[in-house]
């Protein structure tokens, strides 16, 4: 489930009239005070000669509401002024404890910053203009620390992250008898020597980073903790995103619930674009009412907020009422419980599956022909004239990826397979650069009016990019093969992007692309086709999901097919469980596919272990889609098997949307 953002966002942007904060004003951390609504947050200085450096100088600003939502009178509270935050104080938490408040910030001690330089210090203050008192608190490399708004079992407790500039970082607790204890590097030494002891496994894998966010919120359920989980951090496909944990209400170190995904990532024009772009860190959070509103730094600028039912949210994490990205009920598992052993679920007793066909392989490599003697994999589909036609990936000795061509007027017997390739690399951006794989990977075929479309990887051996061509119907069917227009790049440069494609028919008079970076399954719609101003980008469709045979990564197998339910996706992923490939199924709604409203428990169709046994395979345990059709009531899902060979799977269409249809109704 996704946060609305505030209309009114940013809230609070910087103010070229105040030199300190006229480069920046960003994660805020509201607090409640007497009638109002007070707000520090980090302010960011435009540059000038300090101690023998010219930098941007953090400070901690404080800004004032009535509501928590339009803000004014601005002020500058925390500066720098002991040797421990000689260069900056930034990202402010703060917590109200009897009748003072508790600012937790990142003091940064020297010049350009270091890990062994950046730790966590405190201001306290009754007033928000007079600080009483000023400490250096951790005595290791450590940010964003909040204190929980009241003790827990008669101890004083807090939330922080360690390691934060020498990953891997990890979120801990800590428990004080007594206040002074807070600062007490007696106590900090025992308590990092003991770190593993103190710490709450939240990363899903060893790439991922996080810190804290907002300070505890209490809650009938437990402590709500909003953090950032960064996913691929220091990685060109870096994705910061904003996630919940529902901590135990006597016991923080324990998990009772949380988020399966990002509820919010960089979408927003003000979110990808600024100091530092495509960012979106959460550093508060307040109840108001029924609804919890996130504070959060838009790319290290400004102060943003966003809102979300607490109920709905908490449901999600607790999964009694799962989201559509989550499992049926009755597939809800114990940790302990093995993601890849699951049993017939109530509402899914006639279990959707995939069966193979008996004329499998359809294609396997073929010695003759060297552009494909070593592998024949992951086709493309599309149907036209009573025939589906196969373009299919080939490699040869050389590993340059080329396109064949093959048809079939049943689905699952060949009429046909081209003895020369219909597609080759042609342009720099898929040509070898170095020895490995290169050329022209896993087309996905869509027709719009008389023009066949067509995404597919372009790899040179450094990073993969999505390309994409098109050419007329008629020059399709009669094999005019060199009548594919020039093909051009239209995902980011410098990010990995793979497994494309575009939507059957316009949505809202928009082309709608899905792709995949990171783990994630992204949607974007695009106003033409040109991509002269822009790449693929959008939001995040759907994600891994933890505890299942998803839980890896994710990408979409073939095209969309339109059905009466709404938009069915083939998927697949990658299980960290056995580290193997499967195909799912997802369902997104009809006139807003950003919605995903059904997504099956379990894989539909599984890696044939007959094929890990075969010569000369690349990668065992592996089924891989790109494409599939309908024909009458009958799904044909083309594949990849072990990376080797061309095989077809399929199902009644009926049987499969009565299993998606049943778990969209539970919801």
């Amino acid at each position: 489930m996704d946060a609305e953002r505030f209309e009114g966002n940013p809230i609070l942007s910087p103010d070229e009239n105040n030199d300190w904060e006229a480069k920046a004003a960003f994660n805020g951390c509201p607090v409640r005070y007497k009638d109002r609504v007070i707000m520090p947050y980090r302010a960011l200085s435009i540059p000038f000669e300090y101690c023998g450096f010219k930098l941007d100088l953090s400070s901690i600003g404080c800004a004032e509401s009535k509501n928590g939502l339009n803000f004014h009178d601005r002020w500058q509270l925390v500066e720098p002024e002991y040797d421990w935050e000689k260069f900056g104080c930034e990202d402010p938490r703060a917590t109200k404890v009897d009748d003072r408040y508790f600012i937790f910030y990142t003091a940064l001690s020297n010049y350009p910053p270091n890990a062994e330089g950046i730790k966590v210090a405190v201001a306290i203050t009754r007033d928000f203009h007079t600080i009483e008192e000023k400490h250096t608190v951790t005595t290791f490399n450590s940010k964003a620390m909040a204190l929980f708004p009241e003790k827990i079992n008669g101890k004083f407790a807090a939330v922080l992250t360690v390691n934060t500039d020498k990953p891997p970082a990890e979120i801990g607790i800590a428990l004080f008898d007594y206040e002074s204890q807070m600062w007490s590097k007696e106590y900090w030494n025992i308590w990092y020597s003991n770190l593993k002891n103190n710490i709450i496994q939240l990363k899903r894998n060893e790439k991922d980073h996080i810190e804290v966010g907002a300070p505890p919120i209490k809650t009938k359920h437990g402590w709500l903790l909003v953090y950032s989980h960064i996913q691929n951090y220091n990685a060109p496909n870096t994705i910061f995103g904003i996630e919940a944990v529902l901590l135990d209400i006597n016991n923080p170190m324990k998990i009772i619930g949380r988020t399966a995904e990002p509820i919010i990532v960089p979408e927003k024009y003000y979110e990808k674009h600024g100091v530092i772009p495509n960012i979106t860190f959460p550093s508060g959070a307040l109840l108001d009412g029924d609804n919890l509103r996130i504070y959060y730094g838009a790319s290290d600028t400004t102060c943003c907020v966003a809102s979300i039912r607490l109920e709905e949210l908490i449901d999600t994490m607790l999964s009694r009422k799962p989201a559509p990205q989550t499992e049926c009920r009755a597939h809800l598992k114990s940790p302990d419980s093995n993601p890849l052993n699951e049993s017939l679920c109530d509402l899914c007793q006639m279990k959707a599956h995939l069966e193979r066909s008996n004329t499998n392989p359809l294609m396997v490599p073929i010695e003759e022909h060297s552009w494909e003697s070593k592998y024949t994999l992951n086709t493309g589909a599309i149907y036209l004239g009573g025939k589906v036609h196969l373009l299919y990936r080939a490699m040869g000795d050389d590993e340059t990826s080329v396109l064949g061509y093959a048809s079939s007027r049943d689905g699952f017997h060949l009429d046909e397979r081209l003895e020369s390739p219909v597609y080759l690399p042609r342009e720099d951006f898929e040509k070898k650069k170095k020895p490995g794989f290169s050329g022209c990977e896993d087309p996905r075929l869509t027709q719009i009016g008389d023009r066949i479309y067509m995404c597919y990887t372009a790899f040179n051996g450094e990073i993969p990019r999505i390309a994409f061509t098109s050419i007329n119907v008629d020059d399709f069917l009669n094999r005019k093969w060199d009548a594919w227009e020039k093909p051009k790049r239209i995902s980011p440069p410098g990010i990995p992007d793979k497994n494309c494609c575009m939507f059957p028919e316009k949505i809202l008079d928009k082309y709608v692309f899905l792709h995949r970076m990171g783990n994630c399954i992204w949607i974007d719609y695009v106003d033409d086709l040109n991509f002269k101003d822009r790449w693929l980008g959008g939001n995040i469709l759907f994600t891994i999901r933890e505890n299942s045979w998803d839980s890896l990564k994710i990408g979409i197998g073939g095209v969309p097919i339109k059905t009466q339910y709404g938009w069915l996706l083939i998927y697949h992923s990658l299980s960290k469980h056995d580290n193997k490939y499967r195909l799912g199924a997802a369902l997104m709604d009809f006139n807003n596919p950003r919605k995903v409203v059904a997504r099956l428990p379990y894989p539909i169709l599984e890696p044939d272990p007959a094929f890990d046994k075969i010569k000369g395979i690349y990668r065992p345990g592996t089924v891989f889609s790109c494409g599939s059709v309908v024909a009458g009531n009958n799904l044909f899902v083309y594949y990849g098997e072990a990376d080797y060979a061309v095989c077809v799977a399929s199902t009644k269409l009926d049987k499969l949307m009565e299993c998606l249809e049943k778990i969209m109704l539970s919801l």
